[in-house]
């Protein structure tokens, strides 16, 4: 990773120390991942250490949720709440650097006990392996949008799509991992169990 300004000396320090970087998971305060995020990348720039704390990153998953009125809100989601991603090199200079970021909780990691007094001890980072990493971030970028739907038992739906489309029924079963859900619609005159997608369906008030 390069940075303008760079000499070249600084440049093959960089080069050398690259290769030893290895991703590491933060505990941050809830709902500051951002915050966190923008104050880790201010403060490499203040303390100099872009060659050891490589990137930071918060990964997403885009997310599609039905409001009630039937209307569509992209968002993206956290893989992960709470936490937020750091590429470092492990040493003390730039662990200070992350660790002392305000919001952040602690690395994960293993918490090493105290020879002495009370109190716990300290944690040592563990970085992911290099198939947990591919994993997290395949997820994060290969997802097809999770369709989100504000809907429970009970509730009463239309069917906006499908074979099924202008049918009223009343929903019988969510399945928000699987995005569907089964509706009682009146078929034939009969009350039938129909299996829908979240996006086939709208909730009538």
């Amino acid at each position: 990773m390069s940075f303008s300004g760079d000499q070249p000396q600084e440049i093959e320090q960089q080069n050398q120390l690259a290769p030893k970087a290895r991703w590491y998971a933060i505990q941050v305060a809830s709902g500051c991942e951002k915050r966190v995020k923008a104050n880790i990348e201010q403060r490499i720039r203040s303390f100099n250490v872009a060659d050891r704390v490589i990137q930071v990153q918060i990964p997403h998953t885009p997310t599609v949720k039905i409001r009630k009125d039937g209307s569509r809100q992209h968002l993206e989601e956290k893989v992960f709440p709470g936490y937020v991603l750091v590429q470092m090199v492990m040493e003390d200079d730039a662990w200070q650097v992350v660790k002392n970021t305000p919001h952040v909780i602690n690395f994960v990691g293993s918490e090493q006990k105290r020879n002495y007094g009370r109190g716990r001890g300290h944690v040592r980072p563990l970085p992911l392996s290099s198939t947990e990493v591919e994993r997290i971030f395949r997820q994060a970028e290969g997802q097809e949008p999770v369709v989100k739907i504000n809907l429970d038992v009970g509730d009463n739906i239309m069917v906006l799509s499908g074979p099924f489309k202008d049918f009223a029924g009343e929903v019988i079963e969510v399945s928000p991992e699987r995005q569907k859900l089964k509706a009682l619609l009146s078929i034939f005159g009969r009350e039938t169990p129909v299996e829908l997608e979240f996006n086939q369906v709208e909730k009538q008030s």
